[in-house]
């Protein structure tokens, strides 16, 4: 569209004078579908276009306001910092103007510019988005989450014909690019996979609103609608314009994030971001639905993709590259639903041993579920993680509560396909055949990483140790020396050795 052609108002605001403030020649001009959006330097201001797409309606002027207010309410709940306010556009003659005191004709949006550097998307790019930047976002998704309204109409939306609704609409819309960029079989058995679920586990969906795990949730998290500015991170362009896009399963945003990192050949990143989030909630059961929504995202993805191919306009070297890209999307979304080998792993050893950190490394090469005995301790006791648990927390039943819950968690997850990693002392046997029977009994793998280092370096270990959930000093290791029992014949053959100051990835071969 050349700048003629351009709405009267788009055109007046492509000039400096339009605005009260000082701009940064030329003023950009972004278009998207949906709407105009225009870089000033200090500010952007987003005016939405007269469009009705069913899902989306903002064909009148009222419902232009009511959804520029809404996206800025909803907005301010993960990045406060940039969405600034709503103005009224009036107009004088042919002068159009920001604010003014005569009957709006439009309104604007108005946020706060931030370099496009800060996306996570282009600092992905870039090289520079590491695995301490995901930590940090999974703990800014949980808070995001805990602060996220429900009430019984936004439940609703999470009873399953409403889940299911969208799906049978994804695959209605895209039937016509089978033998294009998607596959006869990869629809025939997703389609399957998704029918299925909604068919066999109505309780899991059920158990999902009762826990209040259906909420305003943000509805499009992946990595370009995240920013990194000023130390902090942001979450924003969230969904304004679509209830049922937006009051959804928790999972579902997360799941977003991960398929986006995924799909980018991260998987170690997408799993950093995924064991931080659910460690910081506590919901490890939603890990159940999250093939489900997985797999969901990347079908939209793909479709999206696909509209791309049905447009005139679109140059064939740009169709070209939506049709591999769509291909791609379509196949992630078919692998998602594909069954998976669960396996259980007990960490053991003493405090400082180094078991977390080898937890740590395995998740990600393994795309593992890392369960940490301080975190589903004090998720039991009720307390933040990052508060000191008192005597109350490490009494004998206890701890019992929490071995049992790690375990139960554990088969649930391993059952589903999941690789999980069960990370506490084991120290008794005990407690290690209880998780050896209950592995068999379920057919599934286990094996029993039992970590070593000299006693002076686990001290070193434990007097150095900062910013983690885990309460263990070094104070303690003496008595748990003494309680250590030591591994049975039976034992013996799950069990694999390996000493932390030495490097893990020959030894854990």
């Amino acid at each position: 569209m050349t700048e003629a052609t351009l709405p009267a108002l788009i055109q007046q605001m492509l000039q400096p004078e339009f605005y009260p403030h000082s701009v940064t020649e030329p003023i950009q001009l972004i278009q998207t579908h949906i709407s105009y959006v225009l870089l000033t330097g200090d500010y952007v201001y987003k005016v939405k276009k007269p469009m009705n797409f069913g899902f989306l309606d903002f064909s009148t002027l009222e419902k232009r306001q009511h959804f520029c207010q809404e996206e800025l309410r909803l907005n301010q709940r993960g990045a406060g910092e940039l969405y600034l306010e709503v103005l009224p556009i009036t107009l004088l003659g042919e002068q159009y103007q920001l604010g003014g005191t005569v009957e709006a004709v439009e309104y604007v949006l108005k946020m706060r510019q931030f370099p496009q550097e800060s996306l996570l998307s282009t600092l992905f790019e870039q090289g520079k988005l590491n695995e301490t930047h995901l930590d940090e976002l999974g703990r800014v998704v949980a808070q995001y989450h805990a602060e996220a309204q429900t009430n019984d109409y936004i439940r609703s939306f999470g009873e399953v014909p409403k889940v299911r609704a969208a799906f049978d609409e994804n695959y209605q819309q895209t039937e016509k690019y089978i033998g294009g960029p998607q596959t006869q079989a990869q629809f025939t058995e997703t389609k399957q996979y998704t029918d299925k679920f909604f068919t066999e586990r109505p309780e899991l969906f059920a158990s999902r609103i009762h826990n209040n795990y259906i909420r305003e949730c943000h509805g499009d998290l992946h990595l370009r609608n995240i920013a990194l500015w000023h130390d902090k991170i942001l979450l924003f362009d969230c969904i304004e314009f679509n209830e049922p896009f937006r009051f959804v399963d928790v999972m579902y945003d997360v799941a977003f994030t991960v398929m986006d990192l995924e799909a980018r050949q991260r998987k170690d990143l997408g799993n950093a971001f995924l064991n931080a989030y659910i460690e910081q909630t506590g919901d490890w059961e939603g890990l159940q639905v999250l093939p489900l929504y997985l797999s969901r995202q990347a079908y939209v993805r793909a479709k999206v993709t696909s509209f791309l191919l049905d447009d005139p306009s679109v140059p064939a070297t740009v169709k070209e590259e939506a049709t591999k890209t769509a291909a791609e999307y379509y196949k992630q979304a078919w692998d998602y639903t594909k069954p998976k080998l669960g396996e259980v792993i007990l960490m053991s050893g003493l405090s400082g041993s180094g078991k977390s950190t080898t937890a740590r490394h395995l998740a990600r090469q393994m795309g593992a579920i890392h369960l940490r005995s301080d975190a589903v301790r004090k998720h039991l006791g009720g307390i933040s993680l990052w508060e000191k648990g008192g005597d109350d927390l490490y009494t004998p039943e206890m701890t019992e509560k929490t071995y049992t819950r790690l375990l139960e968690l554990g088969i649930i997850l391993a059952k589903q396909g999941f690789s999980v990693i069960l990370d506490a002392k084991y120290d008794r046997q005990q407690l290690r055949q209880e998780a050896i029977a209950q592995a068999t009994k379920h057919q599934l793998s286990l094996q029993i990483i039992q970590c070593t280092a000299p006693l002076e370096v686990i001290k070193e270990r434990l007097n150095n140790r900062t910013g983690d959930i885990a309460d263990a000093t070094a104070d303690l290791l003496a008595s748990q020396i003494k309680q250590a029992e030591p591994f049975t014949e039976e034992e013996q053959p799950y069990v694999k050795i390996l000493d932390t100051t030495q490097p893990q990835q020959a030894q854990l071969k």
